[in-house]
């Protein structure tokens, strides 16, 4: 089974009346009946009336927006409950604040095996550093933690956590006192995540999942791996998905594959495809991300972890398999090692064979025109987090201090991508940045380098249906008859059609243009409040009366 479902889908019949519905089938919809857990009807007031005594339901929206729900195609579910329910650094202003706030964490859990933290972030402190071992040593009274970067690709560690995993101090990535990276880190992560018991990992993907369900996300995509999680914490996930009322959750496995007979491993942990986080190549903000020419602030270009060869044999055994392949690449010289593995792998079975496959790329952060135009050569799509230009790019953000003002401004081309027909989903890699739908459609309309700003009505596309489509779903991510009833009621502002360029209207109230007004994302402008969200019919969340 490659995707969880919740439960069996409602069988009432539900109208929903007197709101604002968006919808290609009617783009002044006001109405919809939902049926057997799917779209019956889209429609306006009047002709609501016709159905108003054959359904077991009316629901009066009192002028609330209906859209289709969210899809995040680009989570760490257990990583991310664990931020919401642990400790998270991701606002801590210095390194001294930091400490703090480790310190009083660490007193707030006398009984946990391991501590766990999540979110620092050194370009953005005064100090201008990671916090050294014996700080953190002194922190927690020298009890194992285990801190990561915002980034995820580097942590942080006490000794006592370093003590537990024999030979560390050998492995590649490890420096006396730097964060840990490359295969010491992994080999460090393995232990703290180790140390989560079971119940934890339930209560963190729990919460997670709530969280993803107040947010009027009704999909998330899970980028789990034997270097990021474990099979556990995959399968522990996608039955607890099954079991309870929430998100919809379809799990990635990022293995490598050598034939095709590895993929009923892939299978057999319940997953889509050998995917999402299947390292190429690490992050920008750890320097591990691997380029053609070195950092601006670094005499180097990163670090290489799969090559071209690798690529190629795993998308031959991927496509032979008839499953999705799927890889991690940031920076330029990584993607253009996913691009050679897959021209290769199309030399050998036909680009038409891979093209079906529909496989992705995650992050795709560094792109040039010519492997924009080869993604969509080879059909390959791009999961992709607007909400990392918002807190890294800029002419004074992390990714001009690494790489300098003129190549930071090349990155995360969104236009370029959707011009040349590449299909875009868009996520949040939680816990690197939170689930924040609306925010993260407003990072790409809004993004920090005009030329790349695509329109909100895209950006909410590539948010909703994208990810539908990214899974190999097509009927799926909009309020049409027979698409499933995964939808979300907002209390939002005034609908406008808004456009990213100044060049040409940004914004258009007349119906007459015939396409359905989404919120106002303008910088500033308030964002969309969730009332409810409903999965294949069924309600999962339900704003409380404040």
């Amino acid at each position: 089974m490659s995707e969880s479902n919740p439960s069996a889908p409602d069988h009432r019949t539900v109208l929903l009346r007197g709101g604002e519905v968006h919808s290609p089938a009617d783009p002044f919809a006001t109405a919809m009946v939902v049926e057997r857990g799917h779209v019956a009807w889209v429609g306006s007031e009047g002709a609501a009336d016709a159905f108003a005594q054959g359904v077991d339901e009316v629901r009066d929206l009192q002028g609330a927006l209906v859209t289709p729900a969210f899809t995040d195609a680009h989570v760490h579910t257990t990583s991310t409950g664990l931020a919401l329910t642990g400790l998270d650094l991701s606002g801590a202003q210095s390194l001294r604040e930091a400490l703090d706030r480790v310190r009083e964490y660490a007193a707030q859990r006398p009984g946990d095996r391991v501590l766990l933290g999540h979110g620092w972030d050194a370009a953005r402190w005064p100090e201008r550093r990671a916090p050294y071992r014996t700080e953190l040593d002194e922190a927690t009274g020298g009890r194992p933690l285990y801190l990561t970067r915002i980034d995820v690709h580097s942590a942080v560690a006490t000794t006592a956590l370093l003590d537990l995993v024999p030979g560390v101090r050998d492995l590649p990535g490890f420096e006396a006192d730097a964060p840990l990276t490359k295969d010491a880190h992994h080999a460090v992560r393995r232990a703290a995540h180790e140390a989560i018991t079971p119940a934890q990992r339930t209560e963190a993907q729990r919460a997670a999942l709530r969280r993803a369900a107040s947010l009027g996300i009704g999909s998330v995509h899970e980028c789990a791996g034997p270097e990021i999680s474990s099979a556990e914490d995959l399968t522990g996930l996608l039955a607890l998905a099954a079991e309870e009322i929430g998100p919809r959750v379809v799990g990635y496995w990022a293995e490598a594959l050598e034939s095709a007979a590895d993929a009923d491993r892939i299978r057999d942990l319940g997953a889509l495809g050998a995917a999402g986080d299947l390292f190429v190549d690490g992050a920008l903000g750890s320097h591990t991300a691997c380029l053609h020419e070195p950092y601006a602030d670094a005499a180097h270009t990163g670090t290489a972890f799969l090559d071209e060869a690798a690529v190629a044999a795993h998308v031959l055994a991927c496509t032979e398999a008839g499953i999705q392949a799927g890889f991690h690449a940031i920076g330029d010289a990584a993607v253009s090692t996913v691009v050679a593995g897959l021209r290769a792998a199309a030399d050998k079975v036909g680009l038409a064979r891979v093209r079906a496959g529909r496989h992705r790329v995650e992050h795709a952060e560094m792109l040039t025109p010519d492997t924009v135009a080869a993604f969509a050569e080879l059909g390959l799509t791009a999961s992709v987090q607007p909400a990392f230009d918002a807190l890294w790019g800029g002419e004074d953000g992390m990714y001009a201090e690494r790489l300098g003002v003129e190549r930071a401004r090349t990155l995360n081309p969104f236009a370029a991508l959707l011009r040349s027909g590449v299909p875009l989903a868009f996520g949040s890699d939680s816990p690197v940045t939170p689930l924040d739908p609306w925010g993260t459609v407003r990072a790409a309309a809004f993004h920090r380098t005009p030329e790349h700003r695509v329109s909100v009505r895209a950006a909410f596309t590539a948010h909703t249906r994208g990810g539908w489509r990214a899974v190999g779903r097509d009927d799926a991510g909009t309020l049409v008859p027979g698409a499933p009833a995964d939808y979300a009621i907002w209390q939002a502002q005034e609908l406008i059609v808004q456009a990213p360029d100044d060049r040409v209207a940004r914004w258009s109230t007349d119906p007459r243009s015939g396409t359905p007004g989404l919120p106002d994302l303008s910088p500033g402008a308030e964002l969309p409040v969730c009332l409810e969200t409903v999965v294949g019919g069924r309600t999962v969340f339900v704003r409380p009366n404040e």
